[in-house]
């Protein structure tokens, strides 16, 4: 093979470059295919990670005016509730934790605004696409 110093490279260059690149990924993909069916399988059943939600400036400031504080254990839960409403599809959803009720926008992983049920005369919640109870 002749080398060329002009800065332009030679077919046979050119060909080395990109076969042996070539060779290259296969031997990458078969020492990756040695992947067993349980592998593969235990990949693709694995639960997702349980998010943590986060709370909009209004949610906080209801939380705030009405003396409402969340143990860490009904945040956990109102965590599964999103995770479970998101696993639905689910985009605005209703999760009520013990006495409490939450509007939650399930893609931003936000509660949106919370209220004690007991605060509420009517109990009717709009613009919500599903529900969750916990």
């Amino acid at each position: 093979m002749k080398i060329q110093n002009n800065g332009f490279l030679s077919l046979e260059q050119l060909q080395d470059q990109y076969l042996n690149q070539n060779r290259q990924v296969k031997n990458d993909v078969s020492k990756n295919s040695v992947l067993s069916f349980q592998d593969i399988l235990s990949q693709k059943t694995i639960k997702p990670e349980i998010s943590e939600v986060k709370f909009s400036k209004h949610a906080a400031n209801r939380l705030a005016d009405r003396n409402i504080e969340l143990s860490k254990e009904q945040v956990e839960r109102l965590n599964l509730g999103m995770a479970r409403a998101g696993a639905k599809g689910i985009n605005e959803s209703l999760v009520i934790v013990d006495s409490l009720a939450f509007i939650v926008n399930v893609p931003n992983q936000t509660v949106i605004t919370a209220m004690d049920q007991t605060d509420s005369d009517e109990n009717v919640f709009t613009n919500i696409d599903g529900a969750v109870i916990i």
